[in-house]
């Protein structure tokens, strides 16, 4: 059963339980994507993700796709590609650009899952402080990033770009050597890509994914912008 959700941003979201097998993960469909809302999805596990011509959509895979700080994975080519300093990293520096950015066509799909509305929807959460972007420069060009949505001590990963090889990779080496720094326990990659599998991802039950959103999204974390953090280099080890 998919399930319709009225007017109320705040009203509680159906148990992810609940959601569609085929296709996997599809709980509701409707509402709107006020930060209200989005913060009262994700809290519960559940992301947004539709096209250009379906209603709003809403999602809670099963398995879910997570990265634990601690196990991230860094190739050795990628380890000699930092050693050699050719990458730094800010944060919420760009994040219009950054989104934008990872709503452009791509080589495997000529469309965009990044509808307009969704794009100042977020842009609206990372002016209150609940979004944030991680971009990677090389000299002064914006070459890749990622953004999502924190909440306590689990970062929400919603999308990443590179323009030059490996940038993507050094996005999420920086987000994950400053969320470590800071405590954070957990990010969510939402679904299995074999990219992210080889930076260490893996995939959990939805059951055990909820259980750490119960516990980690109430534990202290960085509520405000993360724009003063200085750029810097990322590390070789975390």
């Amino acid at each position: 059963m998919i399930f319709k959700l009225d007017n109320n941003p705040y009203a509680p979201f159906p148990d992810v339980s609940l959601a569609e097998t085929e296709p996997d993960g599809l709980l509701a469909l409707g509402g709107d994507l006020s930060p209200e809302r989005l913060m009262n999805a994700y809290r519960s596990g559940i992301f947004p993700w539709y096209g250009p011509d379906d209603p709003i959509l809403w999602w809670s895979p099963d398995p879910r796709m997570v990265l634990y700080p601690e196990k991230l994975k860094i190739s050795r080519s990628l380890r000699k590609r930092l050693a050699r300093k050719e990458f730094q990293i800010s944060f919420d520096r760009q994040f219009e650009a950054v989104i934008r950015a990872c709503a452009e066509p791509r080589t495997t799909s000529p469309g965009t899952w990044l509808a307009e509305e969704m794009i100042q929807a977020y842009i609206e959460c990372h002016r209150r402080a609940l979004a944030h972007s991680v971009e990677v420069w090389q000299g002064e060009m914006l070459v890749g990033g990622l953004y999502g949505i924190a909440i306590g001590a689990v970062f929400f990963g919603e999308s990443m770009f590179s323009r030059v090889s490996d940038a993507s990779k050094c996005a999420l080496v920086g987000l994950t050597q400053q969320l470590t720094a800071w405590g954070f326990e957990l990010i969510d990659c939402q679904v299995y890509t074999s990219h992210l599998a080889s930076l260490g991802a893996e995939t959990i039950p939805r059951k055990r994914f909820s259980q750490a959103l119960d516990q980690g999204c109430i534990l202290p974390g960085r509520a405000e912008s993360w724009a003063n953090i200085p750029i810097f280099f990322p590390q070789t080890q975390l």
